[in-house]
């Protein structure tokens, strides 16, 4: 709950109401992001080849294109939120909302990048075990029940039945699991 200041008490307040960014920001930002895409696009169409030969266009030609059309685009909706002003530049989320997307987005991020290093089954034990003991507070019994089951039932319907691997870490090798 938050203080009449404002300022939340703990880390799963949601009733911060204060903006955590506005919709000006907002439009800005993800501007700038497809600004970037279009420019990866670019950049790698002209790498591959983006002009017209006598065979008929090469590989980046119409990548390249839709590169130029994706920077435009961000480029126009850019300069149009910069007029945002007054109520149209309103909060387009609150703090205690942005709170609640990142307590499952970071969590979502470590998992997929310890997939590559510790494999699928370990992350998904931590994983499920983050999210029951720190959103959910379960008891530990509970969640060692929980996340093993899970990563045991994934191993046997994905390794055994359908003989399909998954990324396996060391702790797979060592028990002779890979």
């Amino acid at each position: 709950m938050a203080t009449q200041s404002g300022e939340p008490h703990g880390p799963h307040d949601t009733q911060d109401t204060r903006p955590a960014f506005r919709t000006k920001t907002a439009e800005i930002a993800v501007a700038g992001l497809f600004f970037l895409v279009g420019a990866i696009v670019i950049f790698d169409s002209v790498r591959l080849g983006a002009r017209w030969a006598a065979d008929g266009p090469q590989p980046g030609y119409f990548p390249f294109y839709l590169g130029v059309i994706i920077c435009l685009c961000s480029l126009i909706n850019a300069i149009g939120s910069l007029a945002l002003r007054g109520p149209r530049n309103r909060p387009f989320v609150e703090v205690g909302q942005l709170k609640l997307v990142l307590s499952v987005l970071v969590p979502s991020a470590v998992f997929v990048g310890l997939v590559s290093w510790i494999g699928i089954y370990v992350s998904a034990i931590l994983y499920i075990g983050v999210f029951m003991r720190w959103l959910g507070k379960y008891p530990w019994w509970k969640l060692i029940a929980v996340a093993f089951g899970v990563a045991i039932t994934f191993f046997l319907i994905f390794e055994m039945w359908f003989k399909v691997p998954l990324p396996k870490g060391p702790i797979e090798a060592w028990l002779g699991l890979d």
